[in-house]
């Protein structure tokens, strides 16, 4: 068994069709023909059952392939991982969220490159979730997200915890109270944004009621139509008495017994800014945003202590670049100009 083959078997898989993984592979049909039932034969199983159109799996090549396509993930990764290696990047590719890029990232970045003027970074908008696959593939360096994630392949730090503020419509009721409790917020329809969940379930006691749902909005946004054309109303089904709430303001929420009146769920913060400023309900970011369509929306602190969005730095465990200490120097920077309350860390493979 080789690679080749291998490689061969999760095309045919994927794709369910020999003319498609063709295309996909640049090998003839009868070469992955050859190549699969070389493989099929070394092995003693029948993996694809060529009598269905599209091409099944059999319980076996199922099996194989879940198991397989795990263990090419990590070659590909290590092989990219020793060419890195071997021949550092002058780049720094840099990964992050959209909230960070609002918050200090600018000003940090700005630090780095006055200290080392022949930096050459690259900025790529990516959710955390996918900065984790991202750092593998090479396709970044490091990343900043919002969430915490159990991987063997990657080493994250806590830079600093981020306090939420309520966002509302400037006509909404509360817009100026300065001090709010998300009880008080309830009978609000929040709007939720998202992509990543909690990584660890949290059991909601029985007493929380579960929210409403819409799966759209009720009425036309004429505001802001940018909003409107990429709002994602995929309605969240209502909570069982004991599901675990993952959707991180949810989660915030349920921590004060408290559940929304409604809820609408959308593509991206900006489209839920969007939402907020058409008056189509309220939501909770960083505080950061708190100078985004300030015109629209007002933003109000909330009493609560907890009510925070951590930011994570995360990288390879075996592949540091290095640029990374300096960018880690810059930050904890920024943060002392700040005024910012921080406890200094370094990565585990960081001198």
């Amino acid at each position: 068994m080789d690679l080749k083959q291998l490689k061969a078997f999760i095309a045919i898989a994927d794709l369910r069709s020999f003319s498609a993984a063709a295309t996909q592979t640049g090998l003839s049909q009868p070469s992955l023909s050859r190549l699969l039932k070389q493989l099929e034969t070394e092995m003693g199983v029948v993996l694809i059952d060529r009598y269905h159109r599209p091409l099944h799996l059999t319980d076996a090549g199922a099996f194989f392939y879940e198991k397989i396509s795990a263990v090419l993930t990590e070659i590909e990764a290590v092989t990219s991982m020793t060419q890195r290696l071997s021949m550092p990047s002058s780049t720094l590719n840099i990964g992050f969220v959209p909230s960070v890029l609002y918050g200090l990232l600018p000003d940090i970045i700005a630090t780095l490159k006055q200290s080392n003027p022949d930096i050459d970074v690259n900025l790529k908008d990516i959710s955390s979730y996918q900065q984790i696959d991202a750092l593998k593939s090479g396709e970044i360096d490091i990343g900043f997200g919002r969430f915490a994630h159990q991987d063997p392949w990657i080493q994250q730090i806590l830079l600093r915890h981020e306090r939420y503020v309520v966002a509302l419509p400037k006509a909404h009721p509360l817009a100026q109270v300065r001090a709010q409790r998300l009880i008080d917020l309830a009978n609000n329809r929040l709007i939720l944004y998202h992509q990543t969940h909690l990584p660890i379930a949290t059991t909601v006691s029985t007493a929380f009621s579960s929210p409403k749902t819409k799966s759209q909005a009720s009425s036309p946004i004429d505001t802001d139509s940018a909003a409107q054309q990429h709002t994602s109303l995929d309605s969240q089904a209502p909570l069982g008495q004991n599901e675990p709430i993952t959707e991180p303001l949810l989660h915030l929420f349920a921590q004060y017994g408290v559940s929304p009146f409604m809820t609408t769920t959308v593509s991206d913060l900006q489209v839920a800014l969007g939402l907020v400023a058409a008056g189509e309900g309220i939501t909770l970011v960083p505080a950061s945003l708190s100078t985004v369509r300030t015109e629209q929306i007002s933003y109000q602190r909330l009493i609560h202590e907890n009510a925070t969005s951590p930011i994570y730095l995360h990288t390879l465990k075996d592949c540091v670049h290095p640029s990374i200490p300096d960018l880690l120097t810059a930050t904890y920077q920024v943060y002392e100009q700040r005024g910012i309350t921080y406890r200094p860390q370094k990565f585990a493979s960081m001198p």
